[in-house]
């Protein structure tokens, strides 16, 4: 469990706020149980670095209010929208003997070890969550799937996973499907159109092509024969003897 130092804030006002923003603090609330809600501040900077621990919602924290350890859940969180900024915490007090209704994280173990993701199976997570109802006192941070050994087609189900005591799932009735190891997918490249008959068909057909050019590049047309009958000279003739 994690620990944070707060502070009991007396701030009334929304400047009394700003002014506690303004100095690295989020200002929260404590309420649930039989006592009174609670009004305090805590740095920025540590709730920061718990805001980016995986889970922080569903982990139990221990708050130091005035020398007295106060057990809370973080149950709504506001951020500023262009900081993105934590700008106020609201925690839930967590009374012993109380049961809560929580969203749990499914973490996925010995991935190595499984033959069916060996061979190629894909991991189709179903849910990453599950909302759980647990006693205050034994709230788990996280539900573990081992995946070692598991083949493709296999279906892993709520009742493969060991709940702690007194920790029972919402949905009720069913045994409802967390993951399976699914076989790979393969997708066929589209075959050609052109068969092989048709293939030859084109050639063929290209070769007679490059024939009817060629001819048609021998072949002299009726205007280059005129040019050529013109442009050829006579035959030098004899001259005719003069008369003398």
């Amino acid at each position: 469990m994690k620990s944070l130092e707060a502070t009991i804030r007396n701030s009334k006002t929304k400047g009394d706020i700003n002014s506690l923003r303004q100095n690295g603090n989020v200002p929260a609330i404590i309420y649930g149980g039989t006592e009174e809600n609670q009004k305090i501040s805590l740095s920025k900077k540590q709730i920061k670095n718990l805001i980016d621990q995986e889970n922080f919602l569903s982990n139990m924290i221990a708050l130091n209010v005035g020398g007295k350890q106060i057990n809370v859940l973080p149950r709504d969180i506001s951020f500023d929208p262009i900081t993105d900024d934590p700008i106020h915490i609201d925690f839930l007090r967590i009374v012993k003997g109380g049961r809560i209704i929580l969203e749990i994280p499914v973490k996925f173990i010995n991935a190595e070890d499984s033959p069916g993701l060996k061979k190629g199976g894909v991991l189709n997570i179903v849910r990453r969550k599950v909302e759980l109802k647990c006693p205050t006192e034994n709230i788990p941070n996280e539900l573990v799937v081992d995946l070692q050994g598991l083949e493709i087609g296999t279906s892993i189900k709520i009742s493969s996973i060991q709940l702690p005591e007194n920790v029972k799932p919402t949905i009720q009735g069913r045994d409802f499907v967390i993951a399976t190891v699914a076989a790979p997918t393969v997708f066929k490249e589209p075959e050609k159109a052109v068969t092989e008959e048709g293939a030859e068909g084109a050639e063929g057909t290209a070769e007679g092509a490059e024939a009817t050019s060629a001819e048609t590049a021998d072949k002299p047309t009726e205007g280059d024969k005129e040019e050529k009958g013109k442009s050829e000279k006579p035959k030098d003739e004899k001259a005719p003897a003069e008369k003398k």
